[in-house]
């Protein structure tokens, strides 16, 4: 066994391998103030030192790491860009990728790829498709896209092994990524190659092309190629520039061709369906909503505002307005409308409108039906306006100024007796008339609300399923439409209150509240001017009643009457009620006996009054025995008189023309038109010999044994309801004539206020003043002015005026 003897370490040598105490010394035990004895002393020099485990300096080399590195990193990308597969794990390439970026190599890294990068495109990528240029476009285009497609598969694989160089240099730095460089690099190198660049851009117009013209293409090649060009930041720049352009060339080539080629409709459906497949393309190949607008503006701009003529031509609207082909003027409104040219239909559309109301106002063979027509009219157009044109306010004025322009027309001709009275005016009134003597069962079927001429119209119908007088309502609404735009109203006036005096005498109302309602439609619309004297008949009819109870009064208080003959009498103002002629007629002994005693009893409550007895208007009800049974007859006071001349006749005997005309002491004309109305009309009291439908003096009549009705109460055709064709002469003529006294007065008044005035200026004014009640033509103005002149009213001077005589 051996034993050593520790070696004290000399006071001199300090140990750097000790752990040193808190404060230097080595550690070892104080007491008191002793100083220590080993250590080091502060206060003596430096000594020898001695260095313990000392590591030996590495022999790594940096730059030998890189390349040796690099060559990993390169093999790898080769393999990328062949398509082979790497050596080496996608981690593992990333760590070394970390490893020289943290070594401060990022810079070198980068250089490298970016050479890389640059020599596969402009060598293999460049150099293959330059071989395949001499292609076609499209084939050109197909051969880019699949190029591109290679390489952003290559280049997500080349970003996930340098991802860390991207984050860590190429954003901090650069401000860029890898993605966006290998995105330039592509464009600048492949894309912008002039040998490829236009051939990629016309090929794929070229497709779109073929795609307009519906031909068989592969839409997923667009989708492709527009994708690249939005990736390549081409897309503004280089392909929608030529797009839009090409667009340009196809909407001018196809708007002319189809204008020419087919009508109106054809041109509008085609556009639509255009535009709809045009919207469809973007959306599908995603194009940028900045192009779709364009796209779109170009296609207006073409078809719709440099072919706005042909668009709103007067004929081809005039053929979709006959039609009534509302879903193509839907769609051609919808179309203008786009570049707001909607107003641009007016004139065509208002010229449609005059010429058509004018066609029918002057078709004399169907003026019957021309209130009807013209209700349908409107009807129609206020439906195309609210439909098809959207309420649009310039073609509403349009169609208000066409129906005011066409209802105010006239011409001189049979149906106005050689007078420049307006047609539409008498025939509204007479239609009015049907309307409240008939109600609605007298509602044409054209015209009945929810009855429209079309399925659609009875859909939109807000009013249907309305009782009976709401339905009436509604048909005089209408009709006051059209009254509105007749700017003189007197031809109206005296023909509605003609006919309202039939009905009103005749009780032949179908509603009082009917009339009533038509009278405040009036009043609100004319003033109450215009119907005071209308005003003043219903209130006529209504003291008739009162008069007629106190006259029954009276009888029921006497003790002798005067027979059982029931009288009923309505007392009329001469001023209120239109002019009746007086026609001669024998009055049978009762009705006689009955008319003196109301008239001892009327004059003795209103003094100073005279009865003038209108007999032409009066009716009665009559009974009448017959073989097959006894029937209640309502006829008028002529149809009665002849009728009681056949009264304890023997049976089959007959009674000439000239003995009843005789008897009864009517004028010739009426005697034949009750007798045909008793003889040859529907319901024959009367047989006539020979049998005809016209009346000749030489005829004979008996009682018609024959005569049969199921009703026990039988009105018969009461003549008086019919207007005569002289009678209508005669309300035309005077009308005339009261439209000559009214232009007078305002020429007067005019000149009185004025003095002095030209020709022109006062003819002008006199329009302005008749204009309510119906202006005359400005040669009948002339001649009421010439008239005035030989009334000494007014005098001519030099210059073409007029001076007011005091």
């Amino acid at each position: 066994m051996y034993s050593f003897t520790s070696r004290q370490p000399s006071e001199d040598v300090v140990d750097l391998t000790a752990s040193p105490s808190r404060n230097g010394f080595s550690r070892r035990k104080l007491s008191g103030a002793r100083p220590p004895q080993n250590g080091l002393n502060p206060h003596i020099g430096a000594k020898k030192l001695v260095v313990k485990n000392l590591k030996k300096q590495s022999d790594w080399n940096p730059d030998e790491y890189f390349n040796s590195t690099w060559v990993r990193l390169d093999d790898a990308l080769n393999k990328v860009f062949s398509g082979g597969q790497s050596t080496l794990p996608l981690e593992d390439l990333y760590r070394c990728v970390e490893n020289l970026c943290r070594q401060g190599k990022a810079s070198a890294v980068n250089s490298r790829l970016n050479e890389h990068l640059v020599k596969h495109l402009k060598g293999t990528v460049l150099t293959g498709l330059r071989l395949r240029s001499a292609q076609d476009e499209v084939s050109t285009l197909r051969a880019v896209l699949s190029a591109w497609s290679t390489w952003t598969s290559q280049v997500t694989i080349i970003r996930c092994i340098f991802y860390y160089m991207d984050r860590a240099y190429l954003l901090a730095y650069s401000k860029t990524n890898l993605n966006d460089v290998c995105i330039s690099q592509f464009r600048s190198i492949v894309f912008e190659d002039p040998s490829l660049k236009s051939k990629v851009i016309n090929g794929t117009c070229e497709l779109v092309s073929r795609d307009r013209k519906q031909q068989d293409v592969d839409r997923h090649v667009l989708r492709e190629a527009i994708s690249m060009f939005h990736a390549l930041a081409t897309y503004s720049s280089s392909f929608e520039p030529r797009l839009l352009a090409m667009t340009q060339t196809f909407i001018l080539s196809w708007a002319q061709d189809t204008s020419q080629s087919q009508k109106l409709p054809d041109y509008v459906r085609g556009l639509q369906a255009l535009m709809s497949r045009e919207v469809e393309r973007c959306d599908l190949l995603g194009l940028d909503s900045a192009t779709k607008r364009s796209i779109i503006d170009v296609i207006e701009e073409h078809s719709i505002q440099v072919q706005v003529d042909y668009l709103v031509e007067s004929s081809s609207l005039a053929e979709l307005l006959d039609n009534n082909d509302t879903a193509s003027l839907e769609q051609l409104y919808e179309l203008l409308k786009r570049r707001r040219l909607g107003k641009d239909l007016k004139p065509s559309f208002a010229k449609w409108t005059e010429e058509t109301g004018t066609s029918i106002i002057f078709d004399d063979k169907a003026q019957d039906d021309m209130v009807v027509r013209l209700l349908s009219l409107k009807r129609r157009l206020d439906n195309t306006w609210n439909k098809c044109f959207q309420r649009d306010p310039e073609l509403g004025h349009g169609l208000r100024e066409a129906f005011e322009t066409f209802m105010n027309k006239t011409k001189k001709g049979q149906s106005t007796w050689g007078t420049d009275n307006s047609k539409t005016g008498e025939m509204i009134a007479k239609y009015v008339d049907m309307l409240l003597r008939g109600g609605s069962k007298a509602i044409p079927t054209e015209l009945s609300v929810g009855k429209g001429s079309s399925t659609e119209d009875r859909e939109e119908d807000d009013d249907a399923g309305m009782d009976e007088d709401a339905e009436v309502n509604a048909q005089l609404d209408q009709v006051l439409d059209l009254f509105r735009f007749i700017h003189g109203k007197a031809v109206f006036e005296a023909f509605y209150k003609k006919d309202l005096a039939k009905r009103l005498l005749m009780g032949r109302s179908a509603s009082a509240d009917a009339e009533r309602s038509m009278l405040t439609r009036l009043k609100t619309e004319c003033g109450a001017g215009f119907t005071q004297n209308l005003e003043q008949m219903f209130k006529d009819v209504e003291l008739g009643r009162e008069e007629m109870s106190g006259y029954k009064d009276r009888l029921d208080s006497m003790e002798s009457k005067p027979g059982a003959l029931d009288l009923s009498v309505n007392v009329l103002s001469a001023a209120a009620w239109p002019t009746y002629p007086d026609i001669q007629v024998v009055i049978p002994a009762d009705v006689n006996t009955a008319i003196e005693h109301f008239e001892r009893y009327y004059k003795s409550k209103h003094s100073g009054r005279k009865l003038s007895w209108k007999h032409s208007l009066a009716h009665c009800q009559m009974k009448a025995s017959f073989p097959k049974g006894t029937k209640e007859f309502v006829v008028s006071s002529f149809q009665a008189i002849i009728l009681l001349l056949f009264n304890g006749l023997p049976q089959g005997e007959k009674l000439s023309y000239d003995h009843i005309k005789s008897v009864s002491g009517l004028p010739e004309a009426e005697v034949k038109r009750t007798l045909q109305s008793l003889a040859c009309a529907k319901l024959r009291p009367l047989t006539k010999h020979p049998v005809g439908k016209e009346i000749n003096t030489e005829d004979t009549f008996t009682v018609n044994l024959a005569f049969n009705h199921p009703r026990y109460r039988v009105r018969i055709n009461q003549v008086q309801l019919k207007e005569t064709k002289q009678e209508n002469k005669e309300t035309h003529e005077r009308v005339a004539e009261d439209r000559n006294f009214e232009c007078q007065a305002a020429i007067v008044r005019i000149m009185k206020s004025r003095k002095t005035i030209g020709h022109s200026e006062l003819v002008a004014e006199v329009i302005t003043a008749t204009r309510s009640r119906g202006v005359l033509a400005v040669a009948d103005i002339k001649k009421n002015i010439d008239r005035l002149i030989e009334k000494d009213y007014m005098e001519r001077e030099e210059g073409n005026t007029y001076s007011y005589v005091a």
